[in-house]
């Protein structure tokens, strides 16, 4: 009996990612923070760029541990044990720095707690070290974010959450498709299919927002088109941090079946209702009642439906619907 070989994935996608992660030895202790959940699996479809924003302002490695402090209108970062110490306007800088640079990444995994690549719920603590109960994104990641506010950015440890993990790829692999389909040839047109192959993920992100882009883009040809790709682009994107729920699913996926029901036998139609109400319920995960959606479509659907972004957001091997 024949072995059929499944093809390696393209490794077309390049993500930042903190350099610890990595299993890079530069924590300030001289150790690692080594994901598997990066290194085992993420690593077979994306090109990782590390960076380590403490080592390459200079320090150490190992080194004084540095830590948020202050009041929180102005958090700075100081050293743990030489509080007068502040890299603050550094990490800032190099953030800023690091995000005109990477223009090619399609998203960012960052290290989670860390005082210059948190994402958030890093904790300040105040001048005598004790904490102050507040907290805030770490230096770098708080400067990399603002440069570039429609990157898909997570931290490593929310990756854990099956259901941040699938968005975040989510806005992963569309980033990459705007900028590959739109971006390296823009035009009003091409926004208009973009927005066409994309109608169904927004309809499942917010039902709101996918019918205020679908207005934006019915006038969109009366807009200069840099101004117009930028406003699209930015409601996109914001659209799609919004997280799709079983309800947005739910409803979506019933809009899809309304494209092949006829053609459906109703024995068929019936077991997919079926599916469709027990994931609602929550029963099931999402890829039971997508993967019977999906053979529908491609055996009935018409170009239209079968493009659809929303049928196919991610490669399956991730599984990212496996769990949600």
């Amino acid at each position: 009996m024949a072995i059929v070989s499944i093809p390696e994935p393209e490794k077309d996608i390049k993500l930042g990612i903190s350099a610890c992660l990595m299993g890079q030895k530069v924590r300030y202790d001289g150790g690692h923070k080594r994901s598997s959940f990066c290194m085992n699996t993420l690593s077979q479809y994306f090109h990782f760029e590390p960076v380590c924003p403490e080592v390459a302002i200079g320090l150490g490695t190992p080194r004084e541990p540095i830590r948020l402090a202050g009041d929180i209108k102005q958090v700075r970062v100081v050293g743990t044990d030489h509080p007068d110490r502040d890299v603050t306007d550094q990490l800032t800088d190099y953030g800023n720095k690091k995000a005109k640079e990477l223009t090619d990444i399609c998203g960012y995994i960052l290290m989670q707690k860390s005082p210059s690549c948190g994402m958030e719920r890093v904790k300040v603590y105040h001048k005598n070290g004790t904490p102050s109960g507040v907290s805030s994104p770490g230096a770098y990641a708080k400067a990399l974010i603002e440069e570039q506010p429609l990157l898909p950015v997570e931290e490593e440890g929310r990756l854990h959450d099956p259901v941040l993990r699938e968005n975040f790829f989510t806005r992963v692999y569309a980033y990459h498709r705007w900028h590959n389909e739109v971006l390296k040839n823009p035009s009003h047109a091409a926004v208009v299919h973009f927005h066409s192959v994309h109608k169904y993920m927004l309809m499942a992100h917010n039902p709101s927002d996918y019918t205020a882009l679908g207005r934006l883009v019915a006038e969109g040809g009366k807009m200069q088109l840099e101004p117009y790709l930028d406003q699209y682009f930015k409601e996109f994107m914001n659209t799609l941090k919004k997280r799709a729920n079983r309800k947005s699913h739910t409803n979506t996926m019933l809009h899809i079946m309304g494209y092949v029901k006829k053609t459906v036998d109703t024995k068929e139609r019936n077991q997919f209702l079926k599916l469709v109400e027990e994931y609602r319920q929550g029963i099931v995960p999402l890829v039971a009642p997508m993967t019977m959606l999906r053979h529908f479509i491609e055996n009935n659907g018409n170009e239209y439906i079968q493009e659809q972004t929303y049928l196919h957001p991610h490669p399956d091997q991730l599984g990212l619907r496996n769990q949600i």
